[in-house]
């Protein structure tokens, strides 16, 4: 996509190209153009440029092509679920499915039903559901509509943190098991890394980074990596499980971390999520010391936060570059004291040493 619009006292400047399968989310703080973005792929909003899903066209100003939003395969999910009142959760279901012709349904009806756990729920009415419930439903519905792509603008804001909880779930499920490209809105850093797989980052209607969840995740100059419960989102592949003491150790690019028992096979592909405030760093190994986790890491730069500092990095004293065929090591941000950055005389290209306090499993990866 390729996208502008000016406003009074605001203009878009968009030029990405997203993945055709998983999750792509939009982030960055309110304004900055996240959701006149999605608009402007379902052609609800007219900027100018030029959207393509694959090989169709959707809009092509030079041609004079734009495609009316009810001629794109989308599905289309916002803050609060527009449910037929009137109307049972499985009439609600069935008003999109039937509009779709059999030869062209792309999704089961019981398989939307089953995605979204929402069977117990189809003869109540809407106005019995939690918000987590209606929400629920309205995904289904717009699945049930057979889009070709779902796009998602802040669906989880207007629920509470254990509304969020549930419904979260049944979200990173639908990538899993979908073959459907979904564009997804959010300003909550606790939402990207949940359910990201291609994250790009908004400033005031301008991309500032694009690119893989773990490697934005873990850059220090990004607003992301200030967050208070930031970190990296590292993906890797199980190669151990330590059935005596109930953990599992995972192979990333450039090392291997040790976390809590996955219930995932050997060779599983899954995601852990490593805190910044549980990350240390020493000019020696440490000797003698609970951790579990030391690991070989290379400073690539630090970035200060008041009287703290992030620093980014990288897997391995010897950490290899990105190539054609590869990818650079994964990357770490640990949190510390400005202090114990000035005391440790820290240089960027040092090696260092690692100590990763606690790691967790968030999920299985998206098949490729």
């Amino acid at each position: 996509m390729a996208l502008s619009l000016s406003r009074p006292g605001f203009e878009l400047q968009v030029d990405a190209r997203l993945p055709g399968r998983g999750i792509s989310v939009l982030f960055g703080p309110s304004g900055c153009g996240k959701t006149t973005v999605l608009r402007a792929l379902a052609g609800l909003e007219r900027a100018s440029g030029r959207v393509a899903l694959g090989d169709q066209l959707w809009q092509d100003d030079a041609q004079r092509l734009f495609v009316p939003t009810h001629r794109r395969p989308i599905g289309y999910v916002i803050q609060e679920a527009a449910l037929f009142p009137h109307l049972s959760v499985e009439r609600n279901l069935d008003y999109g499915w039937r509009r779709i012709a059999p030869g062209r349904r792309l999704t089961a009806r019981d398989q939307a039903i089953e995605l979204l756990g929402i069977e117990p729920l189809l003869p109540r009415r809407p106005e019995t559901l939690s918000g987590g419930e209606r929400q629920r439903v309205a995904i289904a519905r717009a699945l049930l509509t057979s889009p070709q792509l779902l796009l998602m603008d802040e669906p989880l804001a207007a629920l509470d943190a254990p509304r969020k909880a549930d419904i979260l779930p049944y979200l990173e499920r639908l990538h899993l098991e979908l073959d459907m490209p979904i564009v997804y809105v959010t300003h909550a850093a606790d939402e990207v890394a949940r359910l990201a797989d291609h994250l790009v980052v908004m400033e005031q209607g301008r991309v500032r980074a694009a690119g893989p969840l773990d490697d934005l995740l873990s850059r220090h100059d990004l607003p992301l990596a200030t967050d208070e419960a930031g970190g990296a989102v590292l993906s890797g592949r199980i190669v151990e499980h330590d059935e005596r003491f109930e953990l599992t150790r995972v192979a990333l690019r450039g090392g291997a971390l040790w976390v809590g028992r996955i219930a995932q096979p050997v060779g599983a592909e899954v995601r852990v999520r490593v805190p910044s405030r549980d990350v240390s760093v020493a000019r020696s190994a440490p000797r003698d010391t609970s951790i579990l986790n030391v690991l070989p890491v290379t400073l690539c730069g630090w970035r200060g936060e008041g009287s703290m500092a992030l620093l980014q990095l990288s897997l391995g004293h010897d950490a290899p570059s990105a190539t054609a065929t590869s990818r650079p090591a994964a990357q770490l941000i640990a949190r510390i004291t400005r202090r114990s950055l000035e005391a440790l005389q820290l240089q960027p290209g040092e090696a260092l040493f690692a100590q990763v306090k606690s790691a967790s499993f968030m999920r299985p990866c998206a098949p490729t």
